[in-house]
């Protein structure tokens, strides 16, 4: 039998997606990792992996001599002891870097993507154990926003939850950046200037991901689907800078800090929440995922949170620690 899982590729052609204002593709390319000995016919647990801000599905699986793909920290991972898993790749791309898995009515269904759509399928499709109990979700910066988030809003979907160096507290992972977005958007003339620019940019610079990304946030926490061309209500003044409180406050509203209190009978009800991050972190993230371990612990919810010495960049080799905390929790007695 071989030691190694191998990669399946299935495309699914989605109808949350479909008609979407910012005429990304409905139909998504979602690697499928089968773990060593899937064609024993036994059922097996599944984790679903949701990427970062500027990833795809496809990117998960690259190798890299220095830096695991999600196979390959599988592999490792199931080496070492775990329980095996199914583990698939999800995609939440969009032309302006991502979509932080959330209904947007500018971007599209992308929770309803991933909750309803690729579960189905991959239930339908491979041999799983097809209930909330070994099912799991994990991901990296907005993908572990994106964990969190979903696990919080569907316990009934999924069992456990890990996040690595997810988007948590908004005032210290987005709010710096405001400023820096007035003013590369304001050399293009505003904010739709700037979009349309970045569009045909035939590389994107550093600043102008730096700017795409807040008006990338704006449309997956505040949409507005009455203001077009890109359909969102920015977070603030592109000229003063003057924060809008009222999108502000909309924004908040999808922060992990905030939601936590409102989701915490759901959260009660998952297996494993492991949050993980690096205490050098660009983006402030650790700041974020110690003050939701303080929230979860006020609220009395069980969770693990891990520190590491390093950055928000090429973390892959700390994957397999959520991995396996998962495989764990999703199989055998303690999954259902």
């Amino acid at each position: 039998m071989s030691t190694t899982g191998r990669v399946v590729i299935e495309q699914i052609e989605s109808r949350a997606l479909a008609g979407n204002r910012q005429g990304d593709p409905a139909t998504r390319s979602i690697p499928v990792y089968l773990p060593p000995g899937y064609d024993g016919g036994s059922a097996f647990p599944t984790i679903y992996w949701l990427h970062g801000f500027t990833g795809t599905a496809m990117s998960a699986v690259n190798t890299s001599p220095w830096v695991p793909s999600l196979p390959e920290c599988m592999d490792r991972v199931i080496a070492a002891g775990a329980p095996p898993a199914i583990l698939v790749m999800v995609d939440g791309f969009t032309r302006f870097g991502g979509s932080q898995y959330l209904n947007s009515e500018a971007n599209g269904r992308y929770e309803d993507f991933v909750v309803e759509e690729i579960v189905s399928h991959v239930d339908r499709r491979f041999r799983t154990l097809a209930s909330p109990a070994h099912r799991g979700v994990n991901g990296k910066s907005s993908g572990g926003y994106g964990a969190l988030v979903l696990a919080m809003r569907h316990p009934d979907v999924f069992g456990g939850v890990a996040s690595h160096s997810g988007d948590i507290y908004f005032e210290a992972c987005y709010l710096p950046d405001f400023w820096k977005f007035c003013n590369i958007v304001a050399r293009h003339g505003g904010v739709d200037g700037f979009l349309r620019a970045f569009l045909e940019m035939p590389k994107k610079t550093p600043d102008a991901v730096t700017a795409v990304n807040i008006a990338a946030m704006a449309m997956a926490y505040s949409p507005n689907p009455r203001r077009p061309p890109f359909y969102f209500d920015p977070p603030c003044d592109s000229y003063t800078g003057e924060i809008d409180k009222a999108v502000w406050a909309r924004w908040l509203e999808w922060d992990p800090v905030h939601m936590a209190a409102r989701y915490a009978d759901n959260l009660r009800r998952l297996r494993l929440i492991y949050v993980e991050c690096g205490t050098k972190d660009q983006f402030n993230l650790h700041f974020g995922a110690r003050l939701l371990h303080g929230r979860l612990e006020a609220l009395g919810v069980r969770g693990e949170f891990v520190e590491f010495d390093d950055d928000h960049t090429a973390v892959n080799y700390r994957y397999v620690e959520s991995l396996r905390r998962l495989c764990e929790a999703l199989t055998g007695p303690h999954g259902g």
